[in-house]
């Protein structure tokens, strides 16, 4: 039986959490990450994400979570925080 891919940050990531991750990712995330708007790192771009990346993973959570520049807290949306995370890790894990 496959093993779960390992999370952004270290641990196994569950099957549901990384569907999780997709689905909130194309409902709110890919609005301003697939275009870059606002200066919002592109999905799969690895220049863009590079140094957002220099920071450690709790860090760039808390970005997600709490609004970072013109990103609102959760992208503006009420997804639970394991979800947001989750959908940071299906981010991280299209630029590693």
């Amino acid at each position: 039986m496959p093993q779960a891919a390992p999370a952004a940050g270290g641990g196994a990531q569950s099957a549901d959490a990384s569907q999780a991750g997709k689905a909130l990712y194309q409902q709110v995330c890919q609005a301003c990450h697939a275009a870059g708007v606002l200066n919002a790192p592109k999905f799969g771009d690895k220049e863009a994400w590079a140094p957002r990346l220099k920071d450690p993973i709790d860090t760039v959570y808390n970005y997600a979570l709490h609004g970072k520049g013109a990103m609102p807290p959760k992208g503006g949306s009420n997804a639970s925080d394991a979800d947001v995370k989750a959908a940071v890790d299906y981010m991280v894990s299209a630029v590693k």
